[in-house]
């Protein structure tokens, strides 16, 4: 899991991230900052005290959305359900929260429900990446409540809540660490995305 930059390049990041969705040049971006160093000291100070992670961040993003077509305008829902799910599969759960939170504003009722239990989940895989392992706890446990007995675009949620729900109850039981690329250990696993969320 990789825990998140400091904020300011983490909402730039995010941000860029997003518009790569439908821009080309925001896709060109990222592969940059993926392949090195170069692109990464544009982006000033702090970027070149944290190149390694950036530079990672970028790469899992630009290989994420590298075979997926650019959006020629607003993302409808399951367009961005599909870039979620990408994202979520490269461990860039900042940046899930960041596709879904548009739709969950516009969303009402159970859709909206169903959203915020993600974006939860997603947090809190986020907060576990960063070593906020209470916050984490809370969030997997609150965003699997929401999916529970839900259904979204047609998919059931309640499987995915069910795992989410395991994996929180790995960190209550303090099951061993899998250890990540080297920063921090990793108590749980984020189980796979829903697939039928996402246009495959």
């Amino acid at each position: 899991m990789l825990a998140t930059l400091p904020r300011p390049l983490r909402d730039r990041l995010a941000e860029t991230i997003v518009a790569a969705l439908h821009d080309p040049r925001a896709r060109d971006d990222l592969a940059a900052l993926a392949s090195g160093e170069a692109a990464v000291a544009t982006w000033g100070g702090d970027a070149v005290a944290h190149g390694p992670s950036l530079r990672e961040r970028a790469r899992r993003a630009s290989a994420a959305l590298s075979g997926r077509r650019l959006d020629a305008g607003p993302l409808t829902r399951r367009d961005a359900l599909d870039a979620a799910a990408r994202l979520y599969e490269v461990g860039l759960f900042f940046e899930v929260h960041e596709v879904l939170e548009p739709l969950w504003r516009e969303a009402s009722g159970s859709d909206r429900e169903a959203l915020q239990g993600l974006i939860q989940v997603a947090v809190g895989y986020q907060h576990l990446a960063n070593g906020n392992v209470a916050g984490a706890r809370t969030l997997l446990a609150e965003g699997a409540v929401r999916l529970a007995d839900r259904r979204l675009e047609g998919a059931d949620l309640s499987p995915f809540a069910a795992a989410v729900r395991a994996s929180a109850a790995a960190l209550d039981a303090g099951a061993p660490a899998d250890v990540d690329d080297g920063d921090r250990p990793a108590p749980a696993e984020a189980p796979p995305f829903p697939r039928e969320l996402g246009v495959r």
